[in-house]
């Protein structure tokens, strides 16, 4: 089985971590936040075996993150990434209607 790396880009840091506040400030939820980022993280860990099982994108609106794009969802999130030699770069997590509507 292929083992991969997970590098986080800028973008996607960004967005973990103003969902993590959003749930925090506007559901004043604290603890959901730190179990809802926990479990979407430990979904993106997943892809340091799995990340070929997932199929490349070819909606033209996704080609904006790099050539091959892939995508899983978490609930309502969907976590968007490249696999470059032994590397899961992961784009943008993103809520996944954002993409349903481009």
């Amino acid at each position: 089985m292929k083992h991969y790396n997970i590098v986080y880009s800028l973008e996607a840091d960004k967005d973990i971590n103003n969902l993590f506040e959003f749930i925090i400030f506007q559901y004043k939820a604290p603890l959901t936040a730190f179990k809802y980022v926990q479990e979407l993280l430990d979904e993106i860990k997943k892809l340091s075996y799995s990340a070929e099982s997932y199929s490349v994108q070819t909606r033209k609106s996704l080609q904006q993150y790099g050539p091959f794009p892939r995508r899983i969802n978490y609930k309502k999130m969907a976590i968007i990434y490249n696999i470059v030699n032994d590397v899961v770069y992961i784009r943008r997590v993103i809520s996944a209607n954002i993409i349903l509507g481009l």
